[in-house]
């Protein structure tokens, strides 16, 4: 779908928004804006022509007018976020509210020295050349429409900084919530440099109240540093009648670690990708994912791993649970280099359709021009199984109750792998609430 630039004003009015950043950022975030915006008008949003979309379309996202969330600043409270905190969960807390950091009702903590977990408006004012250098150089705008709209249309970021050979205990949580009385478009953004020899963990959360219509456009880039280990989750618990598209893109260096769980529970059109580089000897790529739809909701998972450098690891594990009319998409691709040599990979999809009328279209993909290595992938789709049913039913427990304990365990095969506790404890909690009882 082309784009005229008198037709993108249904994300806001650019030129408009462009001129006011203009008297508060540096040239070379203008340029990069402009640059943005020029690709999106040339590619608009990916339509089901394109191979990557064929079975997720964005029609209702291209067809509604928007509201740019970072045109208005709405007051939102402690209380409206704590719904979406994690009780008990230490550790610095920071709080984006339609895309834009909120200091007020965020929860700063104290970090080993030398450790920053701040947003880009702060770090532009001490550290700009540093912004520049990264931002934006692991992925590209070009890429699709939704990653150009996210480069033009960014307000804030997030910004965490770990230097060299620090361990920060404590788990890092960015919240991005949002808040919409009319349809609004938010483009959240984050940058996270983990240095060599540290290691963290992380959440990156979205949320907003239910009922409400809204576009999420997010993009994260994550860069693991040489022996380094990074512990990072997930967690979209969007309004489901709002639009939820994300793009994570990782970049791991000699001997990284890096271990990702990917965890979606509301959203009405939901698009998941992870792009993972694994640009150096002996790295380890964990992906594992979770996703849980009804209704007529739509969630698509795309993955790609790039192992191009030999003696690299990765493991992935996607799960999803399908009711009524709901629609599951999943598409991952391992990639090796001829360079790869000693890669040892392997790719799960597994989903439990709960309907006849559910669907999902599954595609593991090996694409492998190296000789010596060790790679599986495989994706099974089914139902409840009729012999485990009948069996709690043989002990005594109710059809409802055993069909729900069955669901639980398949799902429960992802939360118990999460290893911060207060985060498998809420998410325990809101899977309890989010499986169907009855059929």
């Amino acid at each position: 779908m082309k784009v005229a630039e008198a037709e993108d004003v249904r994300f806001g009015r650019f030129e408009e928004f462009a001129a006011a950043r203009a008297k508060v950022e540096p040239s070379w975030l203008r340029d990069r804006r402009r640059a943005a915006i020029l690709r999106f008008r040339q590619l608009g949003l990916p339509t089901t022509r394109e191979e990557e979309w064929r079975f997720t379309p964005v029609r209702s996202i291209a067809t509604t007018e928007f509201e740019p969330a970072t045109a208005r600043s709405i007051p939102v409270t402690r209380a409206a976020v704590e719904p979406f905190a994690f009780a008990g969960l230490d550790g610095p807390e920071l709080v984006f509210v339609n895309g834009r950091f909120a200091p007020d009702i965020s929860r700063p903590s104290s970090l080993p020295a030398g450790v920053r977990v701040t947003s880009l408006s702060e770090i532009l004012t001490s550290d700009g050349a540093l912004v520049d250098d990264n931002l934006g150089r692991y992925v590209k705008f070009e890429q699709h429409g939704f990653t150009a709209l996210n480069t033009a249309w960014m307000i804030d970021a997030a910004v965490v900084l770990i230097p060299k050979n620090l361990v920060v205990e404590a788990p890092i949580h960015l919240l991005y919530l949002s808040d919409a009385e009319r349809p609004a478009a938010a483009h959240p953004r984050t940058l996270v440099l983990v240095g060599e020899g540290s290691a963290a963990r992380m959440i990156e959360s979205y949320a907003g109240p239910a009922g409400q219509v809204y576009l999420t456009n997010a993009l994260t880039e994550i860069v693991v540093g040489a022996n380094a280990q990074l512990d990072h989750y997930k967690v979209q618990r969007e309004s489901t009648s709002a639009y939820h598209v994300s793009s994570t893109h990782l970049t791991l260096d000699r001997s990284a670690v890096f271990t990702t769980h990917s965890i979606t529970l509301g959203g009405h059109l939901v698009r998941n990708d992870i792009n993972a580089l694994l640009g150096a000897e002996g790295t380890s790529c964990t992906l594992n994912g979770l996703y849980l739809a009804g209704g007529d909701r739509l969630v698509d998972n795309h993955t790609a791993i790039d192992h191009a450098k030999p003696h690299s690891e990765s493991h992935e594990l996607y799960k999803g649970v399908l009711n009524d009319r709901a629609h599951g998409v999943f598409n991952g691709k391992i990639y090796v280099r001829p360079d790869a040599q000693k890669t040892d990979a392997k790719q799960t999809n597994q989903v439990l359709l709960l309907s006849k009328d559910a669907t999902i279209n599954t595609k593991p993909q090996l694409e492998i021009f190296a000789d010596d290595v060790k790679c599986t992938h495989g994706a099974t789709v089914g139902q409840i199984n009729d012999e485990a049913l009948f069996y709690l039913r043989a002990r005594g427990i109710g059809r409802d109750e055993a069909r729900q304990l069955l669901i639980h365990a398949f799902a429960e095969d992802i939360i118990e792998r999460i290893h911060i506790a207060p985060v498998r404890k809420a998410l325990e909690q809101a899977l309890l609430k989010e499986l169907p009882l009855k059929d």
